[in-house]
């Protein structure tokens, strides 16, 4: 691709991103391993939720060996909160693929590292460019929205087939000498200047050389469709407690939305008192009193849950039954940990 400016886009945008870079821990390291924990923890969740994470992460394994020989029940405690659980069971996977076949060395080819579970087109190009230096392109969707602006592309970044796009045009302008200062800078960029709305023009370095900013087209662009409708569930969750204190937990299938997380029993809402039906007949229950807790919202990318949530007495022998203590070490999904919250609020006030 030929640009007219390529020279003073690069040198202005490695040397802002030299300068005015956050301190953010995983850029503290080369080690290809950490980096890739950060770059995986980082897709869809915000900078400052991240680093608490990633901090305890890698105290927790602080080798790929670690994670390679980490119990999946211990992984997912330590990912909780962080959602998307699949992130995480696709970095261990790809981690033992490391270990078992690579003598625990990520490697630092782009095919060699594309075939790992979990690593696509991004993540590789991240991890090349950033821990071995190799000009590799890591395209996401900072990237997408900066070049977009300067370059006036008008591919819709929505669209899978745009990536290739945009792909080509950072291995166009990328510096070979510094590939980790140019793409960071790229997505340092996107993060904190030409944001998706209200961009601070005025405060980027390359604005000298953005047509979209020359003319005053930023708000256009990228050009981006709207993204499918959501889908709306409604659950009545119920947390059971008998007469031991203990509290009534499932675990969710192998597959799917969280997999293999612990719960409290969670049935879809149907008629009035169904629910109820519902759980004395599949726990074989004998209830007792019943109480709301506070009803709650959880968004996921494309699924909402609607939950009521309450509080019973109730035994049984059927089902796993865990004390507070015990609850503490497994994994629960963040509305599961907002209902047990409930629930210790409403149990103080009964005693």
């Amino acid at each position: 691709m030929s640009y007219k400016y390529e020279k003073e886009f690069r040198q202005n945008l490695v040397e802002w991103f030299e300068n005015e870079k956050r301190d953010l821990p995983w850029r503290k390291t080369k080690d290809p391993y950490k980096i890739w924990v950060s770059e995986v923890m980082l897709q869809q969740t915000r900078v400052d939720t991240v680093i608490p994470y990633y901090e305890n992460f890698l105290e927790k394994f602080p080798t790929v060996q670690h994670l390679a020989d980490a119990e999946e029940e211990f992984l997912l405690k330590q990912w909780e909160g962080l959602g998307y659980y699949s992130r995480v069971r696709n970095l261990q996977a790809g981690v033992r693929e490391v270990v078992e076949t690579y003598n625990s060395i990520v490697p630092k080819t782009r095919k060699e590292i594309s075939t790992l579970k979990g690593v696509g087109p991004y993540t590789a190009g991240a991890v090349l460019s950033i821990a071995y230096g190799v000009p590799e392109h890591a395209v996401d969707g900072n990237v997408m929205r900066v070049l977009s602006r300067v370059l006036l592309l008008e591919d819709d970044i929505a669209q899978p087939k745009s990536k290739k796009v945009f792909e080509k045009v950072v291995m166009d302008l990328i510096d070979v000498k510094k590939p980790s200062e140019f793409n960071q800078g790229l997505m340092e960029l996107g993060a904190l200047v030409c944001t998706p709305t209200s961009p601070k023009c005025l405060l980027c370095p390359v604005r000298d050389y953005c047509g979209a900013f020359a003319e005053g087209r930023t708000t256009e662009l990228p050009i981006k469709t709207k993204k499918t409708k959501v889908k709306k569930l409604s659950y009545d969750v119920f947390v059971v407690e008998n007469e031991e204190g203990k509290l009534l937990l499932e675990k969710r299938p192998e597959t799917g939305l969280l997999a293999n997380m612990w719960q409290f029993p969670m049935i879809e809402q149907a008629a009035e008192y169904a629910s109820t039906v519902e759980l004395s007949k599949s726990y074989q229950i004998e209830l007792g009193g019943q109480s709301e807790l506070p009803s709650l919202k959880h968004i996921f990318s494309h699924i909402v849950w609607n939950l009521n949530s309450f509080y019973i007495k109730g035994e049984s022998t059927k089902g796993d039954w865990f004390t507070l203590e015990q609850i503490a070490e497994l994994p629960l999904p963040v509305p599961m940990q907002k209902i047990l919250h409930s629930y210790k609020i409403e149990r103080c006030k009964i005693d």
